[in-house]
């Protein structure tokens, strides 16, 4: 299964839930993650901030570049999930087609919650998300992962947890 996170730039939300992901998810080969950004900046670090919250948790951002989003990385994802709701509509307007593959992280992991999906559930990935096509809930502004850019250590830390508590609840459903 291949998963691309997306925000604005690439180089705090989705940069962070990527290198946060492939954490968590450690050595399993089962689960490939990238990140792009809707108006990426091209070959950029991660924001110091968010290397900074990566770092208290043990992950080391060294070596991350940023990516501007392409039709080509949306159509190579199994799944492509958001920051906020206006990346996704961003995707959708570009690509329709794509519309049961593209939602908000809030959105998919509040769907996994409603659906009781937990550690017990006999499928996973692509099956999981098959099953999940009649229980998927519209994606909500409130869900968003707040943009942290420029607003301090406060903001990215609070993003960061938002971010941690997502990443987990998804790849734990997912693997």
């Amino acid at each position: 299964m291949r998963v691309l996170f997306v925000c604005t730039a690439n180089i705090c939300r989705s940069a962070y839930a990527e290198l946060m992901a492939r954490h968590v998810l450690g050595a399993d080969p089962s689960v490939g993650v990238g990140s792009a950004g809707t108006h990426g900046y091209v070959d950029h670090p991660l924001d110091p901030p968010m290397a900074d919250q990566l770092r208290a948790r043990g992950v080391d951002p060294a070596g991350f570049r940023s990516r501007r989003l392409t039709a080509a990385m949306v159509a190579d994802a199994d799944l492509v999930l958001t920051a906020e709701v206006a990346h996704r509509q961003r995707i959708l307007e570009d690509r329709p087609e794509a519309f049961r593959r593209v939602f908000t992280l809030g959105q998919l992991a509040r769907t996994l919650d409603e659906a009781g999906v937990g550690a017990d559930h006999p499928r996973r990935g692509v099956d999981l998300l098959a099953d999940l096509r009649t229980a998927f809930r519209p994606a909500d502004p409130a869900d968003d992962v707040l943009d942290p850019y420029r607003r301090g250590d406060d903001a990215a830390a609070r993003a960061a947890e938002h971010l941690d508590t997502l990443v987990r609840r998804i790849a734990t459903a997912l693997t």
